[in-house]
């Protein structure tokens, strides 16, 4: 069975009538309800919080997140996104999802918040669609898309916010692409993959931003968890700091700025031998 990322765009294929279809399928809801649960556990939210529902769909994880107990640390406030229209207009319709916010949008194109806004973030079979595009222009690429959404995603979040995104991976590759543009990002990124090896396998990416409680340290969210695997690219960067002086104008400053303009989702040249060779004079 083909997945429905690889037969439509979103917008298109949650229409009216898929849009309804999912949303009053018994076991896509039990699903969800799971899914949303685990991602807050990884959170782990010790008080009532702004929360950022990537994908919201008809508001199934929001309706969960304004029912969490004071006991576990709730109820949260939630603002959910989605570039579906339809899916939109049934979260507007239903009484459950009424308390959150909702904003028509593409994660492709970024995340149009104000820097800060959120203490965190949950994003449920979202993700793996930015992966799937229909226009091959380089500026529609899944890697550029991948990129504005996660470095709009790392702004839009509180120093020490976290963020877990829950997604179906095609295979390793692009398992591998989503991943990287996370820490790309700027993002301490762990994955941990619940019943792997079996047609329910379920894979969550857990970020951290740098400072506040978490100090940029992913292994604090998935510490005592078996079979997590953990990926922060910061350290690297870190090691290498101060070893020697970068020229402005040179290669090293290029790549830099380059990169720098990367996350932002701006397209930049291809780099090559020749990137930050002087020229030679002209005739």
């Amino acid at each position: 069975m083909s997945r429905p990322e690889d037969t439509l765009p979103p917008d298109l294929f949650y229409n009216d009538s898929q849009s309804a279809k999912y949303t009053t399928s018994s076991r896509i809801l039990r699903i969800q309800a799971q899914m949303t649960h685990r991602a807050l556990s990884l959170l782990r939210l010790p008080f009532p919080s702004l929360i950022l529902d990537v994908g919201c769909g008809s508001g199934l994880s929001g309706e969960i997140l304004s029912s969490i107990p004071p006991s576990e640390g709730g109820p949260h406030i939630w603002i959910g996104m989605d570039i579906s229209a339809s899916m939109l207009d049934v979260a507007r319709q239903r009484e459950e999802a009424s308390e959150g916010d909702l904003l028509l949008a593409d994660i492709g194109q970024g995340v149009p918040f104000r820097a800060g806004t959120f203490d965190a973030a949950v994003s449920i079979s979202a993700v793996q669609w930015l992966c799937n595009v229909e226009d091959s222009s380089e500026g529609s690429s899944a890697q550029v898309r991948l990129g504005r959404f996660f470095a709009g995603l790392y702004a839009s979040l509180r120093r020490g916010g976290r963020a877990v995104c829950q997604f179906y991976a095609k295979n390793e590759a692009q398992r591998g692409m989503i991943s990287s543009a996370a820490i790309k990002a700027g993002f301490g990124a762990g994955i941990l993959e619940d019943d792997p090896g079996t047609k329910n396998s379920k894979v969550y990416l857990v970020l951290t931003v740098g400072g506040g409680e978490t100090v940029g340290d992913i292994t604090g969210v998935v510490k005592g968890m078996e079979g997590v695997d953990v990926v922060d690219g910061r350290r690297k960067r870190e090691r290498g700091k101060g070893k020697r002086e970068e020229r402005k104008g040179g290669k090293a400053w290029i790549l830099r700025k380059k990169e720098q303009m990367e996350r932002k989702g701006k397209i930049v040249k291809t780099s090559s031998k020749y990137t930050g060779r002087k020229r030679g004079p002209t005739f």
